[in-house]
């Protein structure tokens, strides 16, 4: 079962926990696929993928591929000759690649498909306050997301809960996972179930306009919002106090419901507390970073900050 031949494709460090729990239990992996280095920093130093730096330290072969076509990449792949490819956090494949292992490719997909298809369901599956969510392989078609599912495990999602803790718990659910994949695909004891055509619930790709938070909504939903986004991306908004706007990132925050006859947005300080009034309560914020700070707790910028009578978060 261990002989079966394996190429990896990943990039984050979500991918690596995967790759290395598949390396730990003498899993065959014989190739690594990753992103090719990108510059990053003021020196536009060449950074490694985290799944490159793995791979190196366990001396992996590794491809790092700009165009998943290119002949000369489709040859390079061939010639590790894999029984089956495994997908964590890379990007759409091309049939050429997909259909190429005789056992197909599965991927590992962040949530419990069909729910929250797409780039950031782990993040999404916390704004809507969902209170479970899980892992899922499924093998790969020609569309995102939607090949028949192979295996689901399930885990609950608590109120308090932030999307960094919750990523390394399905990180860790997704390796057992693989791993069990796997098992059942070497010896050819997969049953797998066609996904539904309607997908109700989406995670699309994160951008500063859907990380925005928006003061109208409920207390619950801001709350939801800015845990889905932390600590990354982060949740953001844009402070007017006086003539001044500010941009600022919301990290940790915690819920009053009570009811007020405040300005929705309005920002009510004392000398240990910062809230704003939402059309349900107050959102308390606990940790915040304002541009041209660092991240700091609300009485370090309540100390360097005065905020004005009428100042609002917009």
């Amino acid at each position: 079962m261990k002989d079966l031949r394996i190429v990896f494709m990943g990039t984050p460090d979500f991918a690596v926990t995967i790759l290395k729990h598949l390396v730990d239990n003498n899993y065959n992996v014989v190739g690594v696929i990753t992103a090719p280095d990108k510059p990053a920093g003021r020196g536009r130093k060449l950074n490694e993928s985290a799944v490159k730096k793995y791979a190196l330290s366990q001396n992996l072969p590794i491809l790092q591929p700009t165009n998943l076509k290119n002949k000369d990449f489709l040859t390079d792949l061939q010639q590790w000759n894999a029984d089956l490819q495994i997908v964590v956090a890379f990007r759409m494949l091309p049939k050429a690649v997909w259909a190429m292992p005789k056992k197909g490719t599965f991927n590992l997909h962040a949530s419990l498909l069909p729910e929250y298809r797409g780039a950031a369901p782990i993040n999404w599956a916390i704004i809507n306050g969902e209170t479970k969510t899980g892992v899922t392989t499924f093998f790969i078609d020609d569309k995102i997301d939607t090949g028949e599912i192979i295996l689901q495990k399930e885990t609950t999602i608590n109120d308090t809960e932030i999307v960094g803790e919750l990523h390394d718990k399905l990180m860790y659910l997704g390796a057992d996972l693989v791993a069990e994949t796997v098992d059942l695909i070497a010896i050819g004891n997969v049953t797998t179930t066609k996904q539904p055509e309607l997908e109700e619930k989406s995670a699309p790709k994160l951008f500063p306009h859907n990380c925005k938070i928006d003061w109208s909504k409920s207390l619950d939903d801001i709350y939801n919002h800015i845990r889905g986004l932390n600590p990354y991306p982060a949740a953001w908004t844009t402070i007017k106090n006086g003539d001044e706007e500010l941009s600022a990132k919301i990290y940790d925050v915690a819920k009053i419901h009570e009811k007020h006859n405040e300005k929705i947005g309005k920002i009510i300080t004392s000398k240990k507390e910062l809230k704003v009034a939402v059309t349900d309560g107050y959102l308390v914020i606990n940790q915040i970073k304002v541009s041209g700070k660092k991240k700091m707790d609300a009485v370090s910028l309540l100390n360097g900050l005065t905020f004005v009578n009428e100042a609002t978060m917009l």
